[in-house]
């Protein structure tokens, strides 16, 4: 969809290219529409992810709240040496399969499935050893872990839907501002370069009838 203001002696004044140009015109300003409505549409999609994220992130600070609360008590009532004992003893990663989604064109990441929560047993220190306290904090900090995580693929959607929209902003702004325009500025002055080209042959036309006539 381009096209330029180019000169009029670089462009022939002729029919044909009058009907390229309208065919040009015509196809900008399809797309220039078409473009529009995915302005909009992204418009709709990064509203709906901003309130998502702002959803999880409640819901991560909710979380980490009581997070605090029973890691403190695990503390006052274990102690530190304890509590850091229990914490090195985790050596897991959390099991995070990311796949991908198409949002009106535009690949965003989508996590499947988060898998943070661990039994007991899987947590890497013994159960004699830690009280219930420590499992308390440690099964609270592994759903923020998880509030974490979907917070994040909420975030990084932003991010791809802003770039989008962005860049879909600065093709509509070229077809409105700048090529359409010229492409209509040009098509004006090859249909005057006509006008006067039609005004001239009548002319000569009625000269040359004239003095047909005279002689």
């Amino acid at each position: 969809m381009g096209g330029g203001n180019l000169p009029l002696a670089e462009v022939n004044p002729t029919r044909s290219e009058l009907l390229e140009l309208k065919r040009k015109i015509e196809f900008s300003q399809v797309g220039y529409d078409l473009l529009k409505k995915k302005r909009d549409a992204l418009m709709l999609e990064l509203f709906a992810a901003i309130k998502k994220a702002k959803d999880a992130r409640e819901e991560l600070d909710r979380e980490y709240e009581i997070a605090l609360e029973k890691i403190a008590v695990a503390q006052a009532t274990d102690g530190i040496a304890k509590l850091k004992s229990s914490a090195f003893a985790r050596t897991d990663t959390p099991d995070i399969i990311v796949e991908k989604q198409n949002i009106m064109g535009i690949e965003v990441p989508h996590i499947s499935t988060v898998s943070v929560r661990k039994k007991l047993y899987e947590r890497g220190y013994g159960i004699g050893n830690t009280s219930s306290r420590i499992d308390e904090a440690s099964y609270h900090y592994e759903i923020v872990v998880e509030k974490i995580i979907i917070a994040a693929e909420f975030e990084a959607i932003i991010k791809r839907i802003l770039t989008e929209i962005e860049r879909t902003k600065r093709r509509v702004n070229a077809l409105e501002h700048r090529i359409i325009p010229q492409l209509i500025e040009t098509q004006q002055k090859i249909q005057t370069r006509l006008n006067e080209q039609e005004r001239e042959n009548i002319f000569v036309i009625k000269k040359i009838k004239k003095c047909m006539r005279g002689s």
